[in-house]
Formats: structure tokens, C-alpha cells, sequence
């Protein structure tokens, strides 16, 4: 699947973040990224439905688990035209996009890491969560230490001050803060290369089920 070549075009197109030099290298975008990644995809559609049956592997060319490689340069500070890291996501089947729950794949030259969770969710996605974890407080926290102890670190934004309703001093009040809720776990290039890279990769994914079940049952999900 993903070779030294993989690293050797995404550093290449840092570099030479243009049109005219994409479109001249296209064939190296489809043989080195783009096939590769929709090979993993569909080989860790039977992995993923042993986690769950409610999420996606879908290595559709365009609107499947691969994310495009056109960057949106309407809202964004950076206006180079593609990005530079492949992006995968294993979305839940209710999302229509990157803020449904889901497991995810980053790969680019300088960071390589898997995450799950939800990132950027809605309103009511946040005070689902917030309910959840107020009333069920000892289900958190073994579900949060448990999936730290497999490597994980939680990421994301959070408010300054405890969200409306709740007691800055409520002994949850760091996650009742949080506006996302995904755990990162970094990795080294020598295991995207690795021959077992699917295997390997699914474990760290099973390893993350029960903050993504948790997600999914705080917002009467299908799990």
C-alpha cells in the first residue's frame, strides 16, 4: 500500500504547492497516494465492522472515506491549493461530514497520527455529551482512562469558562469544557510502510471503541 514514494510525492508537493506542478504530477498523486489509500480503505472495511457495524469504509475515487485533496481556500489562511497530508475518515452512517463520529487516519511528511471521536460537533451534540458525562460521571472517567492508557491523548478546543448550567467546580468540569471530543494518538512513518499496517492500525482503532460508543449512545446513535 503506502510506500516511500507516499512521502516522497506529499514532501514534493509541499514544496511545489501549485496547479501547473500537480497536474504535470498527477500520475505520482494516483499511484503513490490516492490507489494506495483506497487499497487500505477497503481492506479495513472487515476490521471496522468488527468494531462496529454503524461506520463507513468507503473507497469510492470521490464522497467515500478519502478525503479530497483540493483545499477550500474560501475560509481558510492558507490559500496553497492542495493539501499535504491524506486525510481518512471512518465516519458514522448518520454524518454527512467530517463532524460525525468516526475514526480517522492522517498521514503527511511531518505528522503522522490516528484519531477517533468527534471533532467540531454541533450544539446539541455538545450538551448531549456534557449530559451524559454529568450523569453518568464514573462511565467517563473509566471509558477516558481507559483509552488513555492505550496511548491516546484528548485534543480539541475547549470554552475558558465552565459551560452554562454547570458548577466551575464540578469534578469534570475540564471535559464538561471541551467542544471536541477526540483522543490522537501519534505514530511513527515506519508503521504506515509496515506490511501489517492494516492490522496494526485496526487495533489501535478497536482500542478507541469505548469513547466512540460512549459518543454515539450520549446522542441516540446506533452503535
Amino acid at each position: 500500500m503506502f510506500t516511500k514514494n507516499t512521502f516522497k510525492f506529499l514532501t514534493d508537493l509541499e514544496k511545489n504547492n501549485s496547479r501547473d506542478w500537480f497536474e504535470a504530477n498527477k500520475h505520482k498523486y494516483e499511484e503513490t497516494v490516492r490507489e494506495p489509500a483506497l487499497e487500505y480503505i477497503e481492506a479495513m472495511a472487515p476490521h471496522l465492522a468488527r468494531i462496529s457495524g454503524s461506520f463507513i469504509a468507503s473507497p469510492k475515487k470521490v464522497g467515500g472515506s478519502l478525503m479530497r485533496v483540493y483545499r477550500d481556500v474560501r475560509f481558510g489562511k492558507d490559500k496553497t491549493p492542495y493539501k499535504t497530508n491524506i486525510g481518512i475518515q471512518f465516519r458514522h452512517v448518520a454524518g454527512k461530514d467530517v463532524h460525525a463520529p468516526g475514526f480517522y487516519m492522517h498521514i503527511e511528511r511531518s505528522e503522522i497520527f490516528v484519531g477517533a471521536g468527534i471533532w467540531r460537533p454541533d450544539s446539541t451534540t455538545i450538551k448531549n455529551m456534557r449530559m451524559a458525562m454529568d450523569e453518568s460521571p464514573a462511565a467517563w472517567k473509566k471509558i477516558k482512562n481507559k483509552v488513555l492508557k492505550e496511548g491516546f491523548a484528548l485534543h480539541g478546543d475547549s470554552l475558558k469558562k465552565a459551560p452554562r448550567g454547570y458548577d466551575p467546580e464540578h469534578p469534570l468540569i475540564e471535559d464538561l469544557r471541551r467542544k471536541d471530543f477526540i483522543v490522537i494518538q501519534n505514530l511513527k512513518r515506519t508503521l504506515v510502510t509496515d506490511k501489517d499496517f492494516v492490522k496494526k492500525s485496526a487495533a489501535l482503532f478497536a482500542s478507541t471503541k469505548p469513547l466512540v460508543q460512549f459518543i454515539c449512545e450520549a446522542n441516540d446513535l446506533d452503535f
